[in-house]
């Protein structure tokens, strides 16, 4: 190494002509003069001069590498950003659309349910009195009669001359009468005679009496006010007192007859409110309470008769319709008010997600008095909160939801006096 860098120096030297070295870097060209003149250059010179080229050569890439670190932490930064808005658009995408509705408080019964059929307390079955042709029927099955209207009327003819002839033949014995009685009070007729004419008068009075009595039995009335629930007969039909020809119901006021299990004798009192409900008549509550009560207990059924009385007096009711009974025996005031809808029923558990800052969090509900369409929590939520009630089938506890829709509750408003406790 020594021996070339002697030769080289003294080769150096001896150059007639100058010598240019070239030195190209990031920050600009460089260029190395050596004269022909330079016969003391030494090679520290040319070492030093060398190194001061490379040195701005690397002065100039390490600023270029501060750049493109800046411009690549730039470029990071931005790259995030995007990275981050599409993650939370995927978030915002990945929420579970959910309907909602707000709980509400407000009454809410216990009650025993019991199922049977309406009947009225006031029917009757129209039959006539005499007998004869069918001449008019002035009403048919569903017309509203009062009590004593005419529904049919018999042919008359033959009752009306029994009616004129009873009636000539007490007029007659009436005349009679007046003469005997005047021989009688100047004892020219014994008290005997007196009394068989007087008795054979009042005896043709009745009989006139009589006939008119079947004249007007030929006119068929109502005998109470209320509808035709059937009509049996026919224009010329021959009828005999035995047959039944309409029948007249009054819908006012229907009854309800249950048997209740003798295991709830002491919760059932007369005077109890009760409501009637059909599956027929959908959303429609009618009052009710408990008329009677047996004080017998079947033998062979373990259960006791009740009655109770239904408000009619919006004529919706029928008589012979499958109702459901419930006759109340307790009710909740101000209670929290959970619609059937937001349960999700997992094994022997009734849960409900309540919705608080778009997470869905899974409440075990603590059960009170419910019925058909609406619980009772007893702790755990309050009323406002807002309950999901369609999309919460397979959601998980803590799941982000979006709310699409509130639907209006409107269990307050239409509280049923009615429930069964959960037992």
């Amino acid at each position: 190494m020594a021996g070339f860098t002697n030769y080289f120096l003294k080769w150096l030297k001896q150059m007639p002509v100058s010598i240019v070295f070239r030195l190209k870097t990031d920050r600009g060209n460089y260029t190395i003069f050596l004269g022909a003149g330079m016969k003391y250059l030494s090679l520290t010179i040319i070492i030093a001069l060398l190194a001061l080229a490379t040195f701005s050569s690397c002065g100039s890439g390490e600023a270029g590498d501060d750049s493109g670190r800046k411009t690549q932490i730039s470029d990071s930064t931005k790259n995030d950003s995007i990275k981050n808005r599409a993650e939370n658009k995927k978030a915002e995408e990945e929420r579970v659309p959910v309907e909602v509705t707000s709980v509400v408080t407000g009454n809410i019964s216990d009650y025993i349910l019991l199922s049977s059929n309406l009947e009225t307390e006031r029917m009757a079955d129209v039959y006539s009195r005499v007998q004869g042709l069918v001449e008019t029927i002035f009403v048919e099955e569903g017309d509203h009669v009062k009590k004593g209207q005419v529904l049919a009327e018999l042919e008359a003819a033959e009752y009306r001359l029994a009616a004129e002839r009873a009636r000539v033949n007490y007029l007659k014995q009436q005349s009679d009468f007046k003469r005997l009685k005047a021989m009688y009070e100047q004892e020219l007729l014994s008290s005997e005679e007196f009394e068989q004419a007087k008795y054979q008068t009042d005896g043709l009075r009745i009989e006139w009496e009589q006939q008119k009595l079947n004249l007007d039995y030929t006119r068929i009335t109502a005998p109470i006010s209320g509808l035709i629930g059937d009509r049996y007969i026919k224009i010329g039909d021959r009828i005999q007192p035995t047959d039944r020809l309409f029948s007249v119901i009054n819908n006012s006021e229907m009854i309800c007859v249950v048997y209740v299990p003798e295991k709830e004798l002491g919760r059932v009192q007369k005077n109890q409110k009760a409501q009637i409900t059909s599956d027929n008549l959908s959303n429609r509550r009618y009052n009710g309470w408990v008329k009677r009560v047996s004080p017998v207990v079947d033998p062979q059924t373990g259960t006791f008769k009740v009655t109770i009385g239904v408000d009619n007096s919006s004529n919706d009711l029928r008589a012979g319709m499958f109702v459901n009974a419930h006759i109340i025996t307790s009710t909740h005031t101000n209670a929290v008010l959970i619609p059937k809808t937001a349960i999700v029923y997992e094994n022997e558990k009734l849960n409900v997600f309540v919705v608080r800052d778009s997470i869905a969090h899974k409440i075990e509900l603590k059960v009170g008095f419910q019925d058909h369409e609406k619980i009772e929590s007893l702790s755990g939520i309050e009323p406002g909160e807002k309950v999901i009630v369609v999309g919460q089938a397979g959601l998980k506890d803590k799941a982000r939801v979006k709310i699409v829709s509130e639907r209006k509750n409107d269990l307050a408003a239409g509280n049923i006096a009615g429930a069964w406790r959960r037992g």
